[in-house]
């Protein structure tokens, strides 16, 4: 409740300033570069960051626009009943929740999107979420211009209202205007208030400081009242009348007794008694100004007659002129003592140092004549004659101390189970890949029990026996049978493969001395080859003396390891050497360029599409090394 520096509030940018802040961040903040060959789990986190900053980012600024904001249940009933006479209480609070409504849209717009790019499967998905996300956002912060068009007037009126201590000791200046309030507070304090000779020249409320006995004093100037009823009043007049009903302060009423304000002095002393509700438990002070202009044994005999009514009532009347200051520091001074005197008072009747004072004890009153003993129920007693009686357990501290290093911490030695047996049994947690307390049944120790019985029941009863005994001779047949089978099987499967090899293609042998193979064959045949021995002794003694050639590099452009030396490659196929297939390839790169003048700015965020010269963009140099030259 004391949240009175309204000078401190952040300053509120409108929409479309707030959605260039917040993007210009983002952009300043975060990586800017990624690339389609990155792998697709980095490419998700790169946007995934991105949203999740500008969310970050747009939260903590309408946090602290909500933060900063006063509350107007946790403020002074003053100053929150000043913000609805000027501001309007609900037009206030609509505009604080609708900001705090777009704060959590923002919230959950980020969740849902960053949701959603954790199974994108491309850069251009990613990069499509990523740019729906921040667009509505900004579509939302958007929704909020007049909210927050409204919150910025509302900051920069509440910073021009002055520091008022709705606590501390506190004079407050009130009556008709132009009876010589604004004077009076110029008099007694430094403040400078503006003083005119017309109606309504103060408008807001203004605060002075003086000094009296030591101690700092805050006097209020507050805007003139008419007679009128309450709904009537106007904004200027209802912070007057909120001053009055909320500052604890001395209330001093002024009234010009020369009348110049256009208000008789009956119509004053009425709008007195019509705002005296307002005074209670207050010191009360009626100040009669103008004393210079006419005084008090010159006015007529019933309008004296009304002043002194005022006096009847135990209401002080002082006099007082602030042209001449005549009585100004007469009234300052009895006001001061009045507001110490009152203060002192209230904290005697508070008596705050006794508890006594804060409690209430509520005594039933008697309704016979029976007296009625207070007793403790027996059950109670004896329960507590048993916690005498018992003994003190032993924990598990005093244990470990006396067994020392022996000492094991055993969290199962007091489980409380049926069987005590069991305490120390395995138990999975998991089996199967399922949660066990999913397959575990509460009775299923009762129905094992039943099982085990009948189990029992049944071997008694000889019930295994007579079924070996009666099914023995089908049980020999069908064993019988299913061997057969197998063994069927089996043959089925051997003569299958002994096919495959029948039918089998051979792979031809190694091709080495396969004429001479051929000949050979061809003379056990019955079949003569004849060929020209002359010319065949000389192509095989020029084949066998020949190498191989040492392939050079040029000749192997774009050959691929895997493929056969009879297959060329598809690039190659077709052209006579190596001068051609450069040929080929500079005709193709030509011909594919005004495709690939767009390719080298990839599928960044931030591109510069004019290729401007380095130093225009990259910022200055700083102080440090000059290895680069």
């Amino acid at each position: 409740m004391a949240y009175y520096n309204f000078k401190k509030i952040t300053v509120v940018p409108p929409s479309q300033d707030f959605v260039d802040i917040i993007l210009s961040k983002t952009q300043r903040k975060t990586p800017t570069v990624i690339h389609k060959h990155y792998k697709i789990v980095r490419i998700r986190q790169f946007y995934m960051r991105k949203v999740k900053f500008t969310q970050q980012n747009i939260h903590d600024k309408l946090t602290q626009i909500l933060t900063e904001f006063p509350k107007l249940v946790d403020v002074h009933p003053f100053y929150a009943d000043l913000m609805n006479v000027l501001y309007d209480r609900d037009h206030y609070k609509l505009a604080l929740g609708q900001i705090n409504t777009a704060r959590h849209l923002v919230d959950n717009v980020g969740k849902d999107y960053t949701r959603l790019l954790k199974y994108g499967d491309s850069l251009y998905r990613c990069k499509q979420l990523k740019k729906a996300a921040l667009g509505r956002m900004m579509t939302i912060l958007k929704r909020q211009k007049q909210s927050l068009e409204y919150l910025e007037q509302v900051r920069q009126h509440l910073s021009r209202l002055p520091t008022i201590d709705p606590t501390t000791r506190t004079l407050l200046i009130c009556g008709f205007p132009n009876v010589g309030k604004s004077s009076f507070i110029n008099k007694i304090t430094r403040a400078d208030v503006e003083v005119q000779p017309y109606a309504f020249t103060t408008k807001s409320l203004f605060v002075g400081h003086t000094d009296y006995k030591y101690l700092r004093w805050q006097v209020v100037d507050t805007p003139g009242i008419l007679d009128h009823p309450l709904e009537n009043r106007n904004t200027i007049e209802m912070q007057a009348i909120t001053a009055l009903a909320h500052i604890r302060a001395a209330v001093l009423y002024v009234m010009d007794i020369s009348e110049q304000c256009n208000q008789t002095i009956e119509e004053q002393i009425a709008l007195f008694q019509n705002i005296k509700p307002l005074f209670v438990n207050k010191p009360l002070l009626v100040c009669v100004n103008k004393i210079d202009v006419t005084t008090f044994a010159d006015l007529p005999e019933n309008k004296q007659a009304a002043i002194k009514s005022l006096e009847d009532d135990n209401i002080p009347v002082l006099y007082m002129s602030t042209v001449t200051e005549e009585g100004v520091m007469n009234v300052k001074m009895e006001a001061c003592d009045r507001l110490l005197s009152h203060r002192v008072e209230t904290k005697l009747k508070q008596r705050k140092g006794d508890i006594l004072s804060r409690l209430h004890v509520a005594v039933p009153n008697k309704r016979d004549t029976k007296e009625r003993v207070p007793t403790i129920p027996p059950n109670v007693l004896l329960k507590r004659k048993q916690m005498e009686m018992e003994t003190k357990l032993k924990l598990e501290k005093d244990i470990e101390q006396e067994m020392g290093d022996d000492y094991t911490l055993d969290l199962r030695k007091n489980w409380d189970l049926a069987n005590p047996d069991e305490k120390y049994d395995v138990m999975p947690e998991i089996w199967g890949g399922r949660n066990v307390a999913d397959f575990i049944d509460p009775d299923i120790m009762k129905k094992l029990d039943a099982l085990e019985k009948e189990e029992d029941l049944r071997i008694k009863a000889g019930f295994y026996e007579l079924e070996e005994s009666e099914d023995d001779d089908d049980s020999k047949v069908l064993k019988k049978t299913a061997a057969m089978i197998r063994e069927k099987r089996k043959m089925i499967v051997l003569e299958s493969r002994a096919k495959r090899k029948i039918n089998r293609i051979p792979r031809p042998k190694s091709a080495v001395g396969s004429v001479d193979k051929l000949e050979k064959d061809m003379d056990d045949l019955g079949v003569g080859l004849e060929r020209d021995n002359k010319n065949y002794a000389r192509q095989k003694s020029r084949s066998a003396s020949r190498k191989p050639l040492k392939r050079k590099r040029e000749d192997s452009v774009a050959a691929v390891r895997s493929q056969s030396a009879s297959r060329p490659p598809r690039d190659v196929s077709g052209l006579r050497d190596t001068t051609m297939v450069a040929k080929v390839r500079k005709i193709a790169r030509k011909a594919v360029k005004p495709f690939t003048m767009d390719g080298r700015k990839g599928e960044s965020d931030r591109h510069i599409h004019d290729l401007k010269p380095k130093h225009l963009f990259c910022g200055k140099r700083g102080i440090g090394k000059t290895q680069r030259r």
